[in-house]
């Protein structure tokens, strides 16, 4: 990848250059986060003229490498005025490393108040204005429908969908996939910086694009293959996964007695399977017609955790139906029907807004009375309302933190103003370490110690106890920094943890690309290197220590059924980044 683009909205103009020495050996989350800490003023406002988005396929895009299809977007967080890295599925990353991009740079702001579409391909970059007809509160679904039919059917797209044209602090990015649905680059906001530069959408067309170069095919060939068979072999990620999707952590977090309900009120709940994964499975097997167990985000994928849900006519409703959004609708805002939870799903991904930051909005604004509890159809519609927006739209769409200050609430579960994840820290202590500390607000994809403390892949902690949470923590930050720095899924991390020959076969796909010889202590580096240039551009905005910390409320409220309180201790919880 030879090719460092930038698109000036101020000026309406493009220019693609060298990539600049410094971020040659760089890709994925390495590269937006070293762009964003050194052009990036840390002060500036999220959605004025000096934040700035950056678009970096990973290290191994645009190869035959297994689950190697993902696209990190980075920017200042107009959530929480940290440093963003999102990362997604979808066909864009993989298209932009064939054109031989390294990085798309949007940044200044446009004189006028038109939208405006990015168009690349093999030999240009051009801005055009927007179709009106996509704009002003069009869906996602149908904006790609109408792009798609304008530029081509095998084009890549990004979108501000309706909530990042109203840039509101929880939109995301949505990128269409290999059928035509919606895959996102989900938390931080980054969607309502898209909105602020006024680029309705990204368009990406590869024909003619050539294959990604790779200096020694023949090692490359092999390591894939060796790594591959990592995956396959291993339980969670070729067994599991493709099964029951992510869901299938329901039931699971629900017998250890950590899944977050009732806003963050108990950690285990009576229909856990309604909701479940194996619930998830046997409904879409039953309905047919459109359904899908499994299916991937996107070309490559080995993994297949995603799946496509049908109604009960077998008609597509929605895809990607993750752990995450139906732990929140269905646990911690106690909807109690899997159909409405799939519509609602729909609902976030047509509109551009993350569902994580959504879903535990919704529940928060359920304990302040703003919505009823349990009730589906007024979340729908409550949902919906943040396309228009109304007031109501416009609440939920700023996120958890501004509905609790609305509503007069301390218990807000967030970090940094980042809504907490499908996982809570009392039951599972590692997991808070990492929502605690992570650079980016509660994350638990920046380290996941599920792996850990409950599936016991990678170790083997006792998730209610301390002991070796913060080296566990500390590791598990590391090396997913790594790995989003290579394009790869996160959920290879399963393939890898317990198997030396599955992560070896990762660096030697890397050297055998390029050409190199990177070590297993290189890509620790690598990691540790990420997240210090992270926590630089964090200090330099005004962040400390103490926004390292979880809410006051997990202190002092015992989480049934353990009755267990988060108990590190500030000197415990710095200790995570003391290397």
């Amino acid at each position: 990848m030879n090719k460092f683009i930038r698109v000036n909205m101020t000026t309406m103009q493009v220019t693609t250059e060298a990539v600049p020495e410094k971020y040659v050996g760089l890709g994925g989350r390495a590269l937006t986060s070293n762009f964003v800490n050194d052009e990036v003023k840390p002060t500036c406002h999220a959605l004025g003229k000096n934040n700035k988005l950056i678009f970096a396929p990973g290290l191994l895009s645009g190869t035959s490498a297994p689950n190697s299809g993902r696209l990190s977007v980075g920017g200042k967080s107009p959530l929480t005025g940290t440093i963003k890295e999102s990362n997604t599925g979808g066909s864009f990353s993989q298209k932009m490393a064939k054109l031989g991009i390294k990085a798309l740079v949007i940044e200044g702001m446009p004189k006028d108040d038109k939208f405006y579409i990015i168009k690349i391909d093999m030999n240009n970059v051009t801005i055009e204005e927007s179709p009106t007809e996509i704009l002003s509160g069009c869906g996602n679904y149908k904006a790609i429908e109408v792009l798609s039919e304008k530029y081509g059917k095998n084009v890549g797209i990004g979108l501000a969908g309706p909530a990042g044209e109203y840039r509101l602090p929880s939109a995301n990015i949505s990128f269409k996939d290999p059928e035509g649905n919606i895959r996102s680059a989900g938390r931080g906001g980054l969607g309502a910086v898209l909105g602020s530069k006024k680029v309705k959408a990204l368009v990406i067309d590869d024909t003619g694009a050539t294959a990604v170069p790779i200096a020694d095919p023949e090692k490359f060939r092999a390591a894939s293959k060796v790594f591959s068979k990592a995956l396959l072999d291993h339980p969670v990620a070729g067994q599991g996964l493709a099964a029951y999707g992510t869901d299938v952590l329901v039931n699971i977090l629900n017998e250890a007695g950590g899944l977050p309900s009732y806003n963050f009120t108990t950690g285990r709940i009576d229909h856990n399977d309604i909701i479940s994964g194996e619930t998830l499975n046997a409904t879409i097997t039953e309905r047919g017609g459109e359904g899908k167990v499994s299916h991937g985000c996107h070309r490559g994928c080995i993994i297949r955790c995603s799946q496509w849900y049908p109604d009960k006519q077998g008609k597509y409703i929605t895809s990607g139906f993750e752990y995450e959004t139906i732990w929140g609708l269905g646990a911690d805002a106690g909807i109690q029907d899997l159909d409405t939870i799939a519509y609602i799903d729909r609902a976030m991904d047509d509109i551009g807004i993350d569902s994580i930051e959504t879903a535990v909005a919704v529940a928060t604004a359920m304990e302040g009375g703003l919505l009823p509890w349990g009730d589906g159809e007024a979340v729908l519609e409550a949902v919906k309302q943040i396309a228009v927006p109304t007031p109501l739209g416009r609440i939920l769409g700023g996120g958890c933190a501004i509905v609790g200050k609305i509503c007069g609430l301390y218990r807000v579960p967030v970090v940094k103003d980042q809504a907490i994840p499908a996982y809570d820290p009392r039951s599972v202590k590692g997991i808070g370490l990492t929502y605690a500390t992570t650079t980016m607000g509660a994350d638990h994809t920046a380290g996941y110690c599920i792996s850990g403390n409950i599936l016991k892949v990678g170790a083997d902690l006792d998730p209610l106890k301390k002991d070796g949470q913060i080296e566990y923590a500390r590791a598990m930050q590391i090396g997913t920094a790594a790995v989003d720095s290579t394009g790869m899924c996160l959920f290879v991390y399963f393939g890898i943890a317990d198997n030396p020959g599955g992560y070896q076969a990762l660096i030697d796909m890397i050297n055998a690309q390029y050409g190199i010889s990177l070590t297993a202590t290189d890509v620790d580096k690598l990691g540790e290197s990420v997240l210090k240039v992270e926590r630089a551009f964090n200090k330099r905005a005004g962040f400390t220590n103490v926004h390292d910390r979880l809410p006051e409320f997990f202190e002092y409220e015992p989480l049934p059924p353990h009755n267990e309180v988060w108990d590190f201790t500030p000197k415990e919880i710095d200790e995570v980044y003391n290397f």
